[in-house]
């Protein structure tokens, strides 16, 4: 094989220079996944998720504990497309005969 030309070594060390310049950064977000762009959005808005889901669970709770003192009737927490944070459930009584 021939050397390379004079002309070309520079490009040779500048691809190196630049290809470890890349290695290190790739190692960087690997110890670090939150730091880059798209993974920090994306943990950004899983905890804000994982908030907003506790504040209604906690909602819930006071909302059921309220209840179940302020009632004779029993309560269940279930999610409602109306906004329900508990649910009243009735019991199904047998028809008598």
């Amino acid at each position: 094989m021939a050397a390379n030309p004079p002309g070309q070594a520079f490009p040779n060390i500048a691809r190196v220079a630049i290809l470890a310049e890349l290695e290190k950064e790739r190692k960087r977000l690997l110890q670090n996944p939150s730091m880059n762009a798209a993974g920090g959005r994306s943990s950004m808005k899983d905890f804000r998720d994982n908030a907003e889901q506790q504040h209604i669970a906690a909602q819930q709770k006071a909302a059921l504990q309220h209840a179940h003192i302020h009632s004779s009737g029993f309560f269940i927490t279930q999610d409602s497309s109306f906004g329900n944070l508990i649910l009243p459930v009735i019991p199904r009584l047998e028809p008598e005969s």
